[in-house]
């Protein structure tokens, strides 16, 4: 939502440009374990949603307000209204995802993981309205295991995408073996599956139609061919604007 109101933080890759941190240096002045690193604008955020939901409001609904007054005119909305919480097994015992992430630095390494409330959830109306009348579908180049992977797993989500009308296509956030930006790398390494590209095609596999890969990794296309999807190679690196919007353009004509 911040990325998409010109509001996102380029230099952290998280919060809001300009962000001051008042609220938590209270916090922390009162004893509180304020670990996680939330700035005022952010902390509002937080606030006026948590205030909407205790109302009442879906979170298809809080969504749709706060991203409407941010000034956004793309369509929001999550995976569902309902609960789903990304739980990892660690060597230090179980641990939420933020808790792991920011907390523990993703240094704790990862055996399992789960999406506790996963198998109550439905999928938000106007998500399941967009995989039954959308023409294409593109998994962004998001950690598939902590980012993707809660929406698959939601019952109904993964045989709504296997049964597509349209164009599957997923980009790689794996590049020459390194993730660009987060821990995924680091996770399929723990998890014993390998980290390149062709370790997240696997991923996908009977879900996307298209997997687009890094001129880096132009020598996998043929093993990602072999797993059923068309191979497509380009620059997929997105450092400015325009590279994002290069990008993005390249996906349209791929599934034009």
């Amino acid at each position: 939502m911040y990325t998409l109101a010109g509001l996102s933080n380029p230099e952290t890759g998280w919060g809001i440009t300009g962000e001051t941190f008042q609220a938590l240096g209270r916090l922390k002045e009162y004893g509180a374990d304020a670990w996680f690193n939330l700035g005022d604008k952010d902390l509002a955020t937080h606030i006026r949603r948590t205030d909407l939901l205790r109302q009442g409001c879906s979170l298809s609904e809080v969504t749709q307000s706060l991203r409407s007054a941010l000034g956004v005119e793309h369509p929001i909305v999550p995976m569902s209204d309902d609960p789903v919480r990304t739980m990892l097994s660690t060597d230090i015992g179980e641990l939420a995802m933020q808790t792991w992430f920011v907390k523990h630095r993703c240094e704790p390494a990862v055996s399992e993981i789960r999406f506790a409330g996963a198998e109550h959830a439905q999928p938000a109306p106007e998500f399941e309205r967009a995989l039954s009348e959308s023409d294409a579908l593109v998994f962004c180049p998001s950690n598939p295991f902590v980012s993707v992977a809660p929406i698959l797993a939601v019952p109904g989500v993964r045989d709504a995408i296997e049964g597509f009308n349209g164009l599957r296509l997923a980009v790689s956030p794996i590049v020459g073996g390194q993730a660009i930006k987060g821990p995924a790398a680091k996770m399929m390494g723990e998890l014993g599956i390998e980290s390149s590209c062709v370790g997240v095609a696997k991923q996908y596999q009977g879900l996307c139609d298209v997997f687009v890969l890094d001129d880096v990794d132009g020598d996998r296309a043929g093993d990602i061919e072999a797993l059923g999807m068309r191979a497509a190679v380009t620059n997929t690196m997105m450092i400015t604007d325009a590279d994002k919007v290069r990008l993005a353009e390249y996906i349209c004509e791929l599934a034009a």
